[in-house]
């Protein structure tokens, strides 16, 4: 039996219709480094979604590797309740230096759900303990996505993931996210006043008084599609928070770390949420783990006598691992020693450049949008109307098969094709990929 055949055998892949691996088996990768990952056969794919969005600094980085392999042979894992280490300790010194303003306390957890799981405890519980025990529920976008245990899956708004759960989810206060693509109200993302806010304002207006938190990816909506919304709706969406005592959750876990062009996507509309939530590229993309990172006014609220039963009760068994903690502080220090933000700020510009010249008079490249490294091509029917591809038709999913023949991986979402590769991508590699994304797209709808 080959390795093909035992992987479907046993196996049983995430996110996946099972019956698809009859046509198209799993590609079992022997080996990587840098962009690229290499299959048993030794055929070569540019990872440039950078293998679900967390491969920060390439794969296989050797300072990363070293600095792992030295922390195994000192300690893998202690209890973290009650004691501590030096590369928690180190990871949460740095982090506190360029976290957005106000953020002084960070919690450690497992992933970017249970980070998302945790900060919506920690405000409900805030405002228990505060005087305020009606704020019991959560505002979120449409199509916003933001986890799958029970509590981020709730305040999530893609049906694909969430919709047959719904009987066992929270009751969520759903606000009608900005489509800067098909604006209700003629508008383009790069020079609007954030008009489609007003139905925000109306949920907060409705809503305030029973709310404890709005759930935020701050200006990029991944999982929906790429869709990326102007900073001024974050201003507005802190304002509005703060009017009615609700805490802002800034979902980082997908945009932070560099992939905005800026260290954090807050930062682009200069607002500090209350609660921010960190994964995926935090490590590198080598071991799971996810942060909360929160103000002194919500610790400062769980902080008394144990007998008055203010604690935050909530942990996870690898919390705060050090192998871990060691991978996301020289993260940390490979990108401030070469000065990756600024290198990838000047590769986004060529990026974009580059997709646009050969895709944008595309007949059916009907938005190509960006952000940092970020960039994702919208594929529609028809360019005037906007009108979607029938989704059943499958066709970001074709795209991604050609194109893995050429040795790229896109992985479309639904007919949005996308890149948001490893901050270290260089200009060669650019070309490349563009290059099969552009055939491989024409070579399936001509």
């Amino acid at each position: 039996m080959d390795l093909v055949q035992k992987d479907l055998k046993y196996i049983w892949h995430p996110c996946s219709q099972m019956k698809d691996y009859e046509e198209l088996p799993p590609i079992i990768i022997n080996h990587a480094k840098g962009l690229y990952l290499y299959d048993t056969e030794g055929k070569r794919y540019a990872d440039v979604v950078s293998s679900w969005w967390c491969n920060l600094l390439g794969h296989c980085n050797e300072r990363i590797n070293n600095a792992v392999k030295h922390q195994i042979d000192r300690l893998e894992h202690v209890i973290f309740a009650n004691f501590s280490h030096m590369p928690a300790i180190e990871l949460c010194e740095k982090l506190s230096q360029i976290v957005p303003k106000g953020l002084t306390k960070l919690f450690f957890t497992d992933n970017g759900s249970s980070a998302i799981e945790a900060a919506m405890k920690m405000s409900f519980q805030y405002h228990y303990q505060t005087g305020n025990p009606q704020k019991k529920k959560f505002m979120a976008l449409s199509d916003a996505y933001h986890g799958e245990t029970l509590g981020s899956l709730s305040v999530s708004g893609v049906d694909l993931y969430s919709e047959i759960y719904k009987p066992m989810l929270l009751d969520i206060i759903r606000v009608e996210g900005p489509d800067c693509y098909r604006c209700k109200y003629g508008k383009y993302r790069e020079n609007c006043n954030a008009e489609c806010f007003e139905k925000a304002q109306k949920a907060f207006d409705e809503h305030g008084a029973e709310t404890c938190a709005f759930v935020v990816e701050p200006l990029v909506q991944a999982a929906a599609g790429m869709k990326i919304y102007p900073p001024i709706y974050l201003k507005k969406l802190r304002a509005c928070c703060d009017a009615h005592n609700i805490h802002l959750i800034a979902d980082e876990i997908a945009v932070g770390y560099g992939r905005t062009g800026k260290m954090f996507a807050c930062e682009h509309a200069e607002i500090s949420p209350d609660i921010m939530c960190m994964s995926k590229g935090l490590t590198g993309g080598y071991m799971p783990m996810a942060l909360a990172a929160v103000t002194d006014e919500i610790y400062n609220a769980f902080y008394a006598d144990y007998n008055e039963s203010r604690a935050f009760m909530h942990s996870h068994t690898y919390c705060g691992n050090p192998l871990a903690c060691s991978a996301a502080l020289e993260v940390l220090k490979i990108m401030e020693d070469s000065h990756i933000l600024q290198k990838a700020k000047s590769n986004a510009v060529y990026f974009n450049k580059l997709i646009r010249e050969k895709l944008e008079d595309y007949e059916f490249a009907g938005d190509i949008r960006s952000i940092g490294l970020i960039n994702a091509i919208e594929l529609v029917k028809d360019k005037k109307t906007k009108e979607p591809f029938d989704s059943k038709q499958r066709l970001g999913y074709q795209i991604y098969k050609e194109a893995l023949k050429s040795g790229v991986l896109l992985r479309p979402l639904g007919d949005v094709l996308y890149f948001n590769p490893p901050l270290i991508i260089e200009q060669e590699d650019m070309d490349f990929v563009v290059d099969v994304l552009n055939k491989s797209t024409r070579q399936i709808l001509g």
